[in-house]
């Protein structure tokens, strides 16, 4: 038996597990429900995992800033923070004809950014491959 607000984390978890791309690289902020969700998630140990205390707390314009340190080997990044910011950074980052709904508990955002370097992140120029959120996966 799992408490009900494990339950969404956990579904998306096995989303992320299922899912043809995982991350290569986790970017977790340090708050105590940001690394419960990332246990929760079970993702593959071989993942490079950075809980940052940065992240707690951060605003869009920190987050932006934090992807385009990200080194240019790591293909895939997962973002783990908190509303109403992750949900703004998605939307900031989506193309302008996508509206990116707000984030509930154990949502996941699945944006393709057409940038051939971290540091090119941009606002609007994302494309929105899924929005997933864990009453799709029930």
């Amino acid at each position: 038996i799992r408490p009900a607000a494990a339950r969404p984390r956990a579904l998306s978890g096995r989303y992320l597990r299922q899912s043809p791309t995982m991350p290569g690289l986790v970017l977790c902020s340090s708050a105590v429900r940001a690394r419960q969700t990332l246990a929760l998630l079970g993702l593959d140990p071989a993942v490079a995992v950075l809980v940052e205390d940065a992240l707690y707390g951060a605003r869009v314009a920190s987050m932006v800033n934090r992807l385009r340190m990200v080194d240019d080997a790591v293909g895939t990044v997962l973002l783990i923070g908190h509303n109403p910011d992750i949900s703004e950074l998605a939307q900031l980052l989506a193309t302008d004809d996508v509206d990116v709904p707000d984030f509930p508990t154990g949502a996941l955002a699945d944006l393709l950014l057409p940038v051939l370097s971290w540091a090119d992140v941009a606002p609007g120029t994302a494309v929105v491959r899924a929005f997933v959120t864990p009453r799709h996966l029930s």
